[in-house]
């Protein structure tokens, strides 16, 4: 009767965290556009447009809360379900049985920390900013003035090695969710699944490259 309970409570726990990474992937593309605005060389006025609209629209600050429920909602649930197939398996296997296992998909927690790791630093810099829970940078002339934020940031080789490494790890765990949120709703078939897996490597590429080239536009193209 227990094992009968525990199964169901699994694929509902995963299908959940697959709806909610699924959102969230929509939201990197949506982040992603608005972000790509600061290298049209107007030094941040299409870009700052759009944050003072994201900033006073009611709409959107409703959807700020449901991104971070997301959040919230696909790091809980992933963390639990890894602790319990941990227990589930105390004891490794004398022989490790790799042929239905991916690399990434054994990782996936491995980068889910780095990128939550990411996401505190990330909110540091900026959201928090927002928020005005840490100090103003003094190069910021109030809250929202995230392109001079940006441009004095990625001019530290740390901070722009760190987002850009950062930013691999991330395409490298957006690559496999993409494919395991089909999986795990029951949209993979024979038929579709190589599709899938081709769209999500663009997906993943594409994330990556598009915000590390904000990144390194920054860093070697942008005069201060």
């Amino acid at each position: 009767m227990g094992k009968f309970n525990l199964k169901p409570s699994t694929i509902s726990s995963k299908v959940v965290m697959a709806i909610a990474g699924l959102f969230l992937m929509t939201f990197l593309i949506v982040h992603l556009g608005i972000n790509m605005l600061m290298l049209l060389g107007d030094e941040g006025n299409a870009f700052g447009k759009a944050v003072s609209f994201m900033t006073y629209n009611p709409g959107i600050k409703i959807f700020e809360y449901v991104l971070f429920g997301g959040f919230i909602i696909h790091m809980i649930i992933g963390a639990l379900i890894e602790v319990k197939n941990y227990f589930a398996r105390p004891v490794k296997y004398a022989v490790s049985n790799n042929s239905n296992t991916s690399f990434f998909s054994k990782y996936m927690i491995h980068t889910g920390i780095l990128i939550f790791i990411f996401l505190i630093l990330h909110f540091t810099h900026f959201f928090f900013v927002k928020l005005k829970l840490v100090e103003l940078p003094a190069c910021a002339a109030h809250e929202h003035d995230f392109f001079t934020i940006t441009k004095y940031l990625f001019k530290s080789p740390y901070y722009a090695g760190i987002y850009i490494i950062c930013f691999i790890f991330l395409g490298l765990h957006l690559n496999h969710a993409f494919q395991s949120a089909f999986q795990t709703l029951g949209l993979n078939h024979p038929k579709y699944t190589p599709a899938i897996k081709v769209i999500s490597s663009i997906y993943a590429i594409g994330i990556t490259l598009g915000f590390s080239m904000i990144t390194l536009y920054f860093y070697f193209f942008y005069t201060l």
